[in-house]
């Protein structure tokens, strides 16, 4: 539960320290959350205040490292002066959520309770979510969201994310009053980073303790689960072939990205080491086909369902050693009622599920009978 620094009168002297020392500056005395494994956060304030700010580094592909400032106003202080982030009061109890994703994280949280409104909420999987569906505003995408469903809510924040720039919703934003943050948990190249952005979230909602307990708790399990794969022997790591043509191109991860690392944390070893970016790159399918005839197991295969759409989707690729031998896995095992994919709503809060699973499909000897997978699924 949130500190709060007025409870008697005896508290007064404490308070007029508090709002004296957020008055007195933007220079941040004290980080109270220094994150473990992300790199685009921090929770930092002043010695003795009871106010936070929430410093988000990157929130979008291009970020210069100084994306945006949330003020969280406790204990009757203010912004210092010249402050130009957004602020809200103390914490907040009802969220405008512009991706799923953030549904895993404040499912852990147990928090699903404070969503207002959300993206594609007949997608969702989190049955709070699904129970409170009529009195959840659908928001609709960041490219036409509905602000008047925004307002008639009364969110107290908006969760928002840019891609290649800004969001296209911070000015109307802005113009309406509504606060909103970045979430930039996509852009963390560490699976452990992008579960970290769960502290951000707790501390929003005014229990921080809370956020950084539960991450502990996934972060040990995901550790002993890569001490596991690391016990392994060595000369038997799977080379893994990423993804399937999204219309006529062929997008392959960086070999930086988070699911990359959950790779070679379980034991594999990814397939394509051309790209070091932040984002996925295109190949030509060629270069595709020559990556899958390398590889021992392939995985991510997006809409595609079955071996028969795959061959059809990929002509010339049924002759690949993974496909010819039943090696090929997607990550829609647990959809939706409204045919959304859990993967992409909880997997970035629940790493060591995705690594659980891809020691299982790597080692399965490791699973007492072979099927214990959460997310993936053996394409047929």
């Amino acid at each position: 539960m949130v500190r709060i620094c007025i409870v008697l009168s005896a508290c007064l002297a404490l308070a007029v320290s508090c709002v004296s020392s957020a008055g007195s500056g933007n220079r941040y005395d004290t980080v109270y959350y220094r994150p473990e494994f992300a790199s685009g956060f921090d929770i930092a304030g002043w010695k003795d205040s009871c106010s936070r700010v929430i410093r988000v580094y990157a929130g979008w592909q291009e970020a210069d490292s100084s994306a945006m400032e949330l003020f969280l106003a406790r204990g009757g202080e203010r912004p210092p002066e010249g402050f130009s982030g957004q602020v809200i009061e103390d914490h907040a109890s009802r969220l405008a959520v512009m991706s799923s994703s953030y549904v895993g994280f404040l499912a852990c949280l147990g928090a699903c309770d404070s969503v207002a409104a959300v993206s594609g909420k007949h997608f969702i999987s989190d049955v709070t979510i699904r129970s409170r569906s009529d009195e959840i505003v659908e928001t609709g995408s960041d490219s036409a969201p509905d602000y008047e469903g925004l307002l008639a809510v009364e969110a107290d924040l908006a969760l928002i994310y840019g891609v290649a720039s800004r969001s296209p919703m911070e000015a109307k934003l802005e113009e309406l009053g509504i606060p909103y943050m970045y979430m930039g948990e996509y852009l963390e190249p560490d699976p452990l980073g992008r579960a970290e952005w769960m502290v951000v979230l707790s501390e929003i909602l005014g229990d921080r303790e809370k956020g950084e307990a539960v991450f502990r708790e996934i972060a040990g399990r995901y550790d002993s689960l890569k001490t596991l794969a690391a016990s392994f022997p060595s000369d038997h790591r799977p080379a893994v072939m990423l993804n399937a043509p999204y219309g006529d191109v062929w997008y392959m991860s960086s070999a930086e990205s988070a699911i990359v690392k959950m790779i070679e944390d379980a034991g594999g070893e990814y397939i394509y080491k051309d790209n070091y970016t932040n984002k996925p790159l295109p190949v030509s399918r060629e270069e595709a086909f020559q990556l899958a005839s390398e590889a021992d197991i392939w995985l991510d295969t997006g809409s595609i369902g079955s071996l028969d759409e795959l061959g059809r989707a990929c002509p010339g690729f049924s002759s690949v050693k993974c496909f010819r031998n039943g090696m090929v896995f997607n990550n829609d095992a647990r959809m939706s009622p409204g045919g959304g994919n859990e993967f992409w709503e909880t997997s970035s809060a629940r790493p060591d599920l995705v690594l659980k699973d891809l020691i299982g499909i790597f080692h399965p000897e490791t699973a007492e009978d072979g099927s214990g997978l959460y997310y993936y699924r053996r394409l047929e």
